[in-house]
């Protein structure tokens, strides 16, 4: 508490004018690195010379992180708190982040000092010069393992080639965007959500910039394998129809095979109509196989099918994205 304190105390605690930079940071479990965080980025967002706010969205954490924010927030009029009533997801928590957050430009970067608040000045100079999306884009990722750092980009180059949008590859949240790019997302309010995906859908004048990403200083990440697989699905399953033609590619690819199989077997017939055929042509263990093998095709993409209908099924309940328990700093006229 007392270091909090420490960091805040030159701040004036004063009413905030409207922002330019706003700077939105999902929370989940991240006491150890939250003083720090706050430190680093204020610092960086004093140097832009701009009036800023910083929006913590507090993703239903379980540990001290929701004290620590409050007393951020007690300490600097600048730094705005949206809590949840319970953990709602990552990507969630960047929506409701944008939601509230009232800047003319909005950063979005994850509160783990992965990404290093230090590389918003040159996102901040490129919407200077004109660009709408400001999109970090990963030139080395320190502290991950090869097989994070391989999955990785096989997924970002699947989803470059079997998507209708242009998603960068090797990027993450970590952004700049325009008040006009926010006001386009904050009219999409599906639920199964792939934010970089979203940004690039809306189009705009986007640009790159590289950087790298830091190791992880303390805890734990929030994207453990089982976690990954499932953003990978929604990014597919989000922008691409792939998944669901692959069943009607595969069906006319086996009927192929089984009218070339069904001519060789003719052909052997024809050439020694009196000779038994290898077991392989004829017998239990042939129709077996392939009696399997349709069946694990069709049950395959029978889950195909269940995870669209399941993404639909969420989408006509109707029911919202997120709920807030409560919002500190925040002008009551001013909330979505």
């Amino acid at each position: 508490m007392m270091m909090v304190e420490e960091q805040a105390k030159h701040v004036a605690r004063q009413p905030v004018g409207q922002p330019v930079i706003s700077v939105v940071a999902p929370v989940y479990n991240e006491e150890q690195l939250l003083p720090e965080f706050y430190r680093r980025m204020v610092a960086v967002l004093e140097s832009l010379g701009e009036p800023f706010e910083l929006v913590l969205v507090n993703d239903g954490c379980r540990d001290r992180s929701p004290e620590i924010m409050r007393q951020i927030h007690d300490a600097d009029g600048r730094v705005k708190v949206v809590n949840f009533s319970k953990n709602f997801g990552h990507q969630l928590a960047i929506t409701a982040g944008t939601d509230y957050a009232q800047g003319q430009a909005v950063v979005v970067i994850d509160s783990d000092l992965q990404d290093p608040p230090e590389v918003i000045p040159e996102l901040v100079a490129r919407w200077r010069e004109g660009y709408h999306v400001v999109y970090a884009q990963r030139a080395e990722r320190a502290g991950e393992t090869w097989f994070k750092r391989v999955t990785a980009s096989a997924f970002y180059r699947l989803i470059d080639r079997i998507t209708n949008v242009n998603i960068p590859v090797d990027t993450g949240d970590f952004r700049l965007m325009d008040r006009k790019v926010v006001d386009a997302l904050k009219r999409m309010r599906e639920h199964h959500r792939f934010m970089r995906g979203l940004s690039a859908w809306v189009g705009f004048k986007q640009i790159g910039v590289p950087y790298k990403r830091d190791a992880r200083k303390a805890g734990e990440t929030k994207y453990p394998f089982r976690k990954m697989l499932r953003f990978a699905l929604d990014g597919i399953t989000s922008f691409s129809y792939l998944p669901l033609q692959l069943a009607t590619y595969l069906g006319f690819g086996v009927a192929a095979l089984s009218f070339l199989f069904l001519i060789l077997v003719m052909v052997l017939r024809l050439v020694n109509p009196g000779e038994p055929q290898d077991a392989i042509f004829y017998g239990q263990a042939t129709t077996l196989v392939a009696v399997l093998f349709i069946g694990g095709v069709q049950l395959i993409f029978l889950g195909v099918i269940g995870e669209y209908l399941g993404r639909i099924y969420t989408e006509v309940k109707g029911r919202p994205l997120y709920i807030v328990a409560e919002a500190l700093g925040f002008d009551e006229d001013k909330t979505p």
